[in-house]
């Protein structure tokens, strides 16, 4: 019995640590569920960015064309772009958009605050392009007239903000409320064909 054994051998048992002193062999996680939450992650944190450059460009845009106007155009003769159809007329709007509202700037003012605040809480779940640029304009468009309540005489949100696009027969307004009006009529479109902030699809 003793011959035989020493003839086959006996089996190597391995310890806890393995036979050769390696860490015992642990499972490995399925790379389709390990990569999904990355994957999507990844797809999420470039449709923030995507909707932080429309708003960052619609902002300078708004901005830099408000300096432009208060330093050339106030307190001087409209500048005729297409004759009586479109001019550059440099206004103080104390209102809404389109000069809407005007004894109620301190409220047109937190309410633009308050758009900020969804918007930067909405883009946590934004899957969408279309919806981070409809989102970026909305953004963008309301940080431009808010720095204006913020910053512009009268005083601090109950600033005046820089309208100067005049065409004829309609109110005068600035780059911000286009940014914003163009964000809120894709936003109605996204919705009219089911498309939702987080990427899916839905038909009613």
């Amino acid at each position: 019995m003793a011959e035989a054994e020493r003839i086959i051998g006996t089996p190597d048992i391995p310890d806890a640590e393995g036979a050769d002193g390696a860490e015992p062999h642990k499972p490995t996680e399925d790379p389709a569920t390990a990569g999904s939450e990355g994957t999507a992650g990844g797809r999420g944190r470039k449709k923030i960015l995507a909707l932080l450059g429309v708003a960052v460009l619609a902002y300078l845009l708004d901005l830099i064309s408000k300096m432009i106007v208060v330093a050339k155009l106030e307190h001087e003769e409209p500048v005729e772009i297409f004759g009586d159809w479109l001019k550059f007329d440099a206004i103080r709007n104390a209102g809404a958009a389109f000069g809407i509202g005007e004894a109620f700037t301190v409220i047109f003012t937190v309410i633009a605050a308050v758009v900020i605040v969804v918007i930067i809480r909405l883009a946590r779940k934004l899957y969408s392009l279309p919806w981070a640029i409809a989102l970026g304009l909305l953004l963008g468009g309301a940080l431009g007239n808010l720095t204006d309540r913020i910053f512009r005489a009268p005083g601090v949100f109950k600033g005046a903000v820089v309208d100067f696009i005049a065409p004829a027969h309609f109110a005068v307004f600035n780059l911000a409320d286009s940014a914003i009006v163009c964000g809120g009529i894709l936003i109605v479109i996204l919705s009219f064909r089911g498309l939702d902030p987080d990427g899916t699809v839905h038909k009613d």
